[in-house]
């Protein structure tokens, strides 16, 4: 078979397959998948799906922690002509039942010690036809499904599916389900082209090549966490799939594996930049999901050099929108950074009409990285995808893009700086202020291991600037007042603090590996909630 573009999300391990089969595709643990193996295995379960009579459009959900199963069930479903819907493994019950339920998954590919723990919510999935079971499965499986669904075991590798005919590049491909400040999650439509596009982006701008091998620490329920395959294997490099316990196993897998590029959440990289790195073959570490400050951008560039920093910003809606090359890090420490390829990034007033350099503005991106919009939910959409104003210059008329909810500034030179969300802004004394501000100056004390700033109800003000802290050193006294003194001294009345609130431990995280700030907001308001 001669070379191809791929255009279909699983034409990225086919092309790879057909240009070095033999290369390792997956690194699980003491298993090795090359290329030629994974495709077999996408074989067999596309094989299966259509054989089954799946219909098109179908939706796949897959419970599982990162192993070469799940990540044959993702590209298979491409295959099928179906759309597959990776659930966080972290989340509970309740929450995968949501997700079953709003999806309309007729699929659910999970394993045999997973299964149980859905016996209280599957009988409310009535959309769903058949669980796939990745090994055996006990007895006590199959009294956990309802008499509506069918029990199968994971197929072996076999010959190759019958074609699914008729797919295009703008057929959905995934469902990502995505956490917002208030409601469930909502799962944002992803085609073949948004994935495609995508990898191809990131690819180009790290400057991945086939000798690379990328560590996969975040859950491939998140769009940075599943970029690490796409990304990968556009160029025919090997991923390591990791399910670490605590931040020191990525340390370890990174020494052991050779791991070149690594990706991760600012809370990740907080912590890893407190360790020890004896070895490391890393080519670039790359930041994505939230602001990284400067003070652990400058820790990890001293422990992990000679790797490039590559700081990025982007939201699940349209994957990635600004990347800061490393050249510029010195230049700009604190900016978001320019447009990626392909994508155009613009910085709007309320009216719709161009901010001017420099002037605060809603983030809108348009391209082909723009998604479809969120599944079974037209009134979100509207909300946040939206037809650009026909007097921009150079949009088609009626083009849809995703209008971010962020405030950033754009320079002359198309350089971005984050201000903060719609949703996390505090209004406090009649002022906007940015909970990244605020963190910033905190982390700035040296006395701050990870920090978040967010607003409480107050009747005078507004709202007060409440902060949850994790101090550098353990047992560290006095650190309420140091961090006091220190806003005092760096920032406005307006700015500062009105309540710090410590924590021994890491601060709370959600599913994705992001401070949970909500979950932090409700503590506050419980603790100071009045009592009978």
């Amino acid at each position: 078979m001669s070379a191809f573009a791929p255009f279909l999300l699983h034409h990225l391990p086919q092309q790879a397959a057909q240009r070095t089969p033999q290369a390792a595709a997956l690194i699980s643990g003491k298993t090795t998948l090359n290329y030629a193996e994974l495709c077999a295995q996408c074989d067999a379960l596309a094989a299966h799906w259509l054989r089954a009579g799946l219909e098109r459009g179908a939706r796949i959900a897959i419970w599982l922690e990162k192993c070469p199963q799940a990540v044959a069930a993702c590209f298979a479903a491409s295959q099928a002509g179906a759309v597959f819907v990776p659930i966080n493994p972290l989340l509970k019950p309740a929450q995968v039942r949501h997700i079953l339920q709003d999806s309309g998954a007729a699929v659910l590919v999970t394993s045999a010690a997973r299964l149980p723990l859905l016996a209280a919510e599957l009988p409310a999935c009535t959309q769903l036809q058949q669980v796939l079971l990745t090994d055996a499965a006990p007895p006590a499986s199959a009294s956990a499904l309802p008499a509506h669904c069918a029990l199968c075991a994971y197929p072996a590798p076999a010959e190759a599916p019958p074609a699914c005919a008729g797919q295009t590049e703008n057929d959905l491909a995934a469902l990502l389900y995505t956490s917002g400040s208030t409601g469930r999650p909502k799962g944002v439509m992803l085609s073949h082209r948004n994935l495609i596009a995508g990898a191809a982006s990131v690819a180009q701008y790290l400057e991945n090549r086939a000798d690379d091998c990328l560590l996969a620490a975040l859950p491939l329920s998140f769009d940075a966490g599943f970029s690490q395959l796409t990304t990968a294997f556009s160029v025919g490099a090997r991923v390591v799939l990791l399910n670490y316990l605590l931040p020191r196993d990525i340390v370890l897998a990174c020494a052991r594996h050779g791991v070149t590029g690594l990706t991760a959440v600012a809370p990740l990289w907080m912590q890893l930049a407190g360790l020890d790195w004896p070895s490391h073959s890393l080519r670039y570490f790359a930041n994505t999901g939230g602001h990284l400050p400067r003070a652990v951008v400058q820790q990890l560039r001293a422990r992990l050099a000679p790797a490039r920093p590559v700081l990025m910003y982007g939201l699940t809606e349209a994957f990635r929108a600004t990347w800061l090359p490393p050249e510029e890090i010195d230049r700009r420490p604190d900016s978001m950074g320019r447009a990626i390829p392909n994508a155009e990034i613009l910085v709007l007033r309320a009216d719709g009409t161009p901010c001017a350099a420099d002037e605060p503005g809603e983030l809108v991106q348009r391209g082909p990285l723009v998604a479809q919009g969120y599944w079974n939910d037209a009134a979100r959409s509207a909300e946040r995808f939206r037809p650009l104003p026909p007097a921009l210059a150079g949009s088609a008329r009626g083009e849809i893009a995703v209008y971010s909810g962020d405030t950033v500034r754009m320079d002359a030179e198309g350089y971005c700086w984050f201000i903060g969300r719609e949703d996390e802004m505090i209004k406090t004394s009649g002022y906007r202020v940015s909970p990244a501000e605020v963190e910033e100056a905190l982390y700035a004390s040296a006395l701050v291991r990870e920090c978040a700033a967010f607003g409480l109800p107050d009747a005078a003000l507004g709202q007060r600037i409440a902060v949850a802290v994790q101090p550098a050193e353990d047992g560290a006294d006095n650190v309420s007042a140091q961090l006091l003194a220190h806003c005092r001294a760096t920032l406005p009345a307006w700015m500062q603090p009105a309540h710090i609130a410590l924590y021994a431990a890491p601060l709370p995280r959600n599913a994705n590996g992001k401070i949970d700030r909500p979950a932090l907001r409700a503590a506050l308001l419980d603790e100071n909630a009045p009592q009978d």
